[in-house]
């Protein structure tokens, strides 16, 4: 039986990355040997979007949040680089940000129904 869903990030610098989930973002992580750290990100959930043209197949991680305003602020306070700001994007009020040594990542408060807490 599936039991969970593990992400990965590949970073050209996977130590800048890993400190920023660690110490900016501030996620529990187990060291599975020699520094290599597993996150424990919170419920999540997948959808599936039909492949165009101009995009292909590809596959993307995005964060969600219950207040984008609060959250945006909060993760600037704590330094972290913004390269849109908040917009509107129909299915939600979004915004990218820099993980270090691992390029962009969006946010997003969801205005679709979630199922990361379906039972």
């Amino acid at each position: 039986m599936i039991t969970a869903v593990h992400t990965l990030v590949y970073a050209d610098d996977a130590d800048r990355a890993r400190e920023f989930f660690r110490d900016v973002l501030r996620w529990p992580a187990i060291d599975a040997g020699h520094g290599w750290l597993i996150f424990r990100t919170g419920p999540s959930e997948l959808g599936v979007h039909p492949a165009d043209a101009e995009h292909g197949q590809h596959h993307q991680i995005s964060l969600m949040c219950d207040d984008i305003d609060a959250t945006v602020a909060d993760l600037r306070a704590r330094g972290v680089e913004f390269t849109q700001d908040i917009e509107d994007q129909g299915f939600g009020r979004t915004a990218l940000f820099v993980v270090p040594g691992a390029g962009e990542m969006m946010i997003y408060e969801p205005r679709h129904p979630s199922a990361f807490d379906l039972a």
